[in-house]
């Protein structure tokens, strides 16, 4: 009984619009009519009677642009010096793991936890939580430091975003 009813729902969903415009027009001049009827009624009649006019819809075009070529300076654009000074989260990541409570309740110092990414792997640089590069870890002047290996396209973070 409730795939009977779902049925007619998705058959009243597949209306040609068309028929869903004359359908509109004959709802919006009915409300006209009732609205006016209770108007008289009422004893507000005017004796000027609004009338409902329905415009064509335009027809669709397709746009043309003008086609982007990239450049590839040293110097950023003027129009963007604004954004020059932003601040920008930058973080790298060397590992992952998954453990259960009772498993991290045990922690202690000098616990050693074992990450998912095997050693030399490339590490992920992220900025502001997203994922922009990847790179080798290295020691500058007894700090850690990244050196940057491979930039992540933006064709691949859109891929990233569905997966």
């Amino acid at each position: 009984m409730a795939d009977e009813e779902i049925k007619k729902e998705t058959q009243e969903e597949e209306v040609n619009p068309e028929d869903l415009m004359k359908m509109w027009e004959e709802a919006l001049k009915e409300s006209a009519q009732a609205q006016s009827e209770g108007e008289e009624k009422s004893g507000q009649s005017e004796a000027k009677k609004e009338v409902i006019e329905t415009k064509p819809t335009p027809s669709s075009q397709p746009m043309t642009f003008k086609e982007l070529s990239p450049t590839r300076g040293a110097e950023a654009p003027q129009e963007l010096d604004f954004i020059l000074d932003l601040p920008l989260e930058v973080s790298v990541e060397i590992g992952r793991t998954k453990m259960l409570i009772k498993d991290l309740l045990k922690l202690t110092q000098g616990s050693i936890i074992e990450l998912e990414r095997i050693a030399g792997e490339p590490v992920d640089i992220y900025v502001n939580g997203k994922l922009m590069a990847k790179g080798e870890v290295v020691v500058v002047n007894d700090r850690f430091g990244v050196r940057v290996t491979e930039i992540i396209s933006a064709q691949d973070r859109v891929k990233k975003l569905g997966s």
